[in-house]
């Protein structure tokens, strides 16, 4: 289930935890995967991890608008076509509100919500056109519960949801899907450094009583990128451990 065979996906912010988990997945789903970051010599080391021939890697700066304009082009000039986008990079630049600066807010935006949106109005020109697609949008449980000292994240996040819906219900006729999928706490190297009180802070939260790894994240992109999941679109899948049951 859930193959990928012939399939072609383009994945943002690949380098990370949950950017590597995907990447994996889908190739062993039997996708190409066409791997974005900002550093090359990240995405070298991931691709060197990876089978030889499933994989490309393309850099780009999120924060460029010209560059972002550029990448789902360049990405099916270079590979004939791109039939799944995961718009999977995102950063974070904490601060209570009325402490952050504009320059904080307005990065975190244009790297989280205004890139993923370049890259989907990319996506759908070319994806109405061959009547099919996948996209798949990488939110956030902040996005739909909020946290304090994260306002520009927590807007970006839920601003991705907001994208989501209303882009699936322009493409929806044209067999191409738009879904989103939104992490709890997810044990990456940004969990890791989180100190044993904070851990036990955000644990007792979780119904679960654990972090999610990885490749929960990555299963549920590949869901969403397959088949079988062609009637669905404009959803959230939250994976959260029960943290949040919106």
């Amino acid at each position: 289930m859930f193959r990928l065979d012939g399939k072609k996906a383009l994945v943002t912010g690949a380098t990370g935890g949950i950017g590597k988990a995907i990447c994996h997945f889908l190739i062993n789903q039997g996708a190409f995967v066409v791997m974005s970051g900002t550093t090359l010599s990240k995405l070298e080391a991931l691709q060197a991890e990876l089978p030889q021939g499933q994989t490309a890697i393309m850099p780009c700066d999120l924060s460029d608008a010209d560059s972002v304009n550029a990448l789902f082009d360049r990405a099916e000039h270079d590979h004939e076509q791109i039939d799944i986008l995961v718009n999977n990079a995102g950063i974070t630049k904490d601060g209570l509100a009325m402490r952050m600066k504009d320059d904080d807010w307005e990065q975190v935006l244009s790297v989280n919500l205004s890139s993923a949106f370049r890259l989907c109005r990319a996506a759908v020109k070319a994806m109405m056109k061959r009547r099919y697609g996948r996209i798949v949008n990488i939110s956030s449980v902040v996005g739909a519960m909020g946290n304090p000292g994260q306002v520009n994240y927590v807007a970006s996040k839920a601003g991705l949801i907001g994208l989501t819906k209303s882009l699936a219900a322009e493409v929806a006729s044209r067999s191409v899907t738009v879904n989103a999928v939104a992490p709890g706490f997810i044990q990456t190297a940004m969990t890791d450094a989180l100190n044993d009180q904070q851990k036990e802070r955000i644990l007792s939260g979780i119904p679960m009583s654990k972090m999610g790894q990885p490749e929960d994240i990555a299963s549920a992109v590949a869901f969403l990128a397959s088949d079988e999941a062609s009637y669905i679109t404009g959803h959230t899948l939250h994976v959260n451990g029960g943290m949040y049951m919106g």
